[in-house]
């Protein structure tokens, strides 16, 4: 019974990792279409979102099916119950993604972005590649010194949704009230993807040191 819960776990972790790299995906793409104006792409990942919600329902599942026959307490039911949490948290990156790139879509033929917010979105990406990648270490090898990297690029993601902010705000903004939204929304659409990285990194840090979610901190 053991050994089959263990393998069980194993399969839910797997598919959390699996999770990370769809997500990943989906936010490269999506960035890729949002600063190349580019269609196909976007509509590549709107359509791909089905994927992430299958795993999210798929990991719902082995869970529920954990609980009820294997009724797993105190440490056990911990890491089940977080494996839910960072499902739901996986999938609401991917939700981030696909946001992106619907954005892309509805400004087509033309960029969603102004010329010169072009690197500052580009970083953005980046970032979101990065923090993504490191949560799925973080699951895969339950290492969670990991979190410092995590936390830091989520400072840095933080860093870039202000500077946006900014200057949106500023007199010299020249772009209109449209643009400015958009530009509000997307930062904050790459600025809450990090967010759920930290939210996933925070709930493994549980499961390895049995420390309460709320006092969960990745900074050191």
């Amino acid at each position: 019974m053991r050994s089959a819960f263990q393998d069980q776990l194993e399969q839910v972790t797997d598919d959390l990792v699996e999770m990370t790299r769809v997500v990943g995906s989906a936010m490269n793409k999506a960035t890729q279409a949002l600063l190349d104006a580019d269609l196909s792409l976007a509509e590549s990942v709107i359509e791909a979102d089905a994927r992430v919600d299958a795993l999210t329902s798929d990991v719902e599942d082995r869970c529920f099916e954990i609980i009820a026959l294997q009724q797993p307490v105190a440490s056990d039911l911990r890491v089940v119950l977080g494996a839910m949490r960072m499902a739901g948290s996986l999938e609401r990156m991917g939700d981030l993604a696909e946001h992106v790139a619907k954005q892309a879509r509805m400004r087509h033929p033309r960029p969603a972005v102004p010329t010169e917010l072009r690197e500052t979105f580009a970083q953005m990406g980046r970032l979101a590649e990065d923090i993504v990648s490191k949560t799925g270490q973080v699951i895969a090898s339950k290492d969670v010194t990991l979190g410092t990297d995590i936390a830091r690029h989520d400072q840095e993601m933080d860093r870039l949704h202000r500077e946006l902010f900014t200057i949106v705000l500023s007199p010299t903004w020249s772009h209109g009230v449209e643009a400015a939204i958009d530009v509000t929304l997307l930062s904050r659409y790459y600025e809450r993807y990090a967010d759920h990285a930290v939210s996933v990194t925070r709930r493994v840090v549980t499961i390895v040191t049995g420390e309460p979610y709320v006092g969960v901190t990745l900074d050191g």
